[in-house]
This record gives structure tokens, sequence and C-alpha cells, in this order.
């Protein structure tokens, strides 16, 4: 499917784990610019990791050290893995494959780290 679709959500503990996946198409999936954001309810979207165009990856300063991104080109599947989870990681997470303007983005899975 052109869309691509998120799991991996939940509610956690802060100081817990969390692996949100996000499954693409293959036509799409061969575009490098691809990543996370996320959006807190009466907030703007903002970025939280992504590749870049060169494949090399850039994170938000708030989750620098807890945070990683990963690809698996053999399942069209991109990866954000969030350990250490505080409460003001709580918020919707969207997957990006593409620019922001052009790209395709997901429906979201929802994040929650109670305190």
């Amino acid at each position: 499917q052109v869309q691509p679709v998120e799991s991996g959500g939940g509610l956690v503990q802060a100081g817990g784990s969390l692996r949100l996946s996000c499954v693409a198409s293959g036509s799409i999936f061969s575009i490098n610019y691809m990543g996370w954001y996320r959006q807190a309810p009466g907030k703007q979207r903002e970025l939280v990791a992504r590749f870049t165009s060169g494949g090399t990856t850039i994170f938000a300063d708030s989750v620098k050290g807890r945070f990683t991104i990963s690809r698996d080109n053999a399942k069209n599947t991109l990866y954000l893995q969030m350990n250490s989870l505080k409460p003001e990681d709580t918020a919707v997470y969207y997957c990006l494959v593409g620019t922001p303007t052009t790209g395709y983005w997901g429906q979201g899975t929802q994040v929650t780290v109670s305190s």
C-alpha cells in the first residue's frame, strides 16, 4: 500500500521503552528521506528523528541519547526505538516517507508515558 502504517504505540511508565514500526509500499520505500514526527494535543507537529537524503540521521535535541532510528529494506519497515521515556514524550507519532509537503504520512500511533 502507498500510505505508511504505524504500529507499536501504547502506554508505558516513565523510564520504559517502546519500539514503533512503519511499513510502506516498496514503490516508495526507496526514498531516502524518511523519519518520525510527533504531535501533542494543541501543539505543532515536530520532528523526532529522520534519515537525511545522504543516509545519515538527525534527532531532536529532546530525544538525543534516548531514541534511535533504523530501517529494514527487505521488510520495507522503518523503526523508532524509544528508551528512557519521559511524560513529555506523550504524543501521537507519525511516520513520514518523503518530504513533509510531498511525501506519504501514516495515520499515527499514540504513545502515552505515565509518571
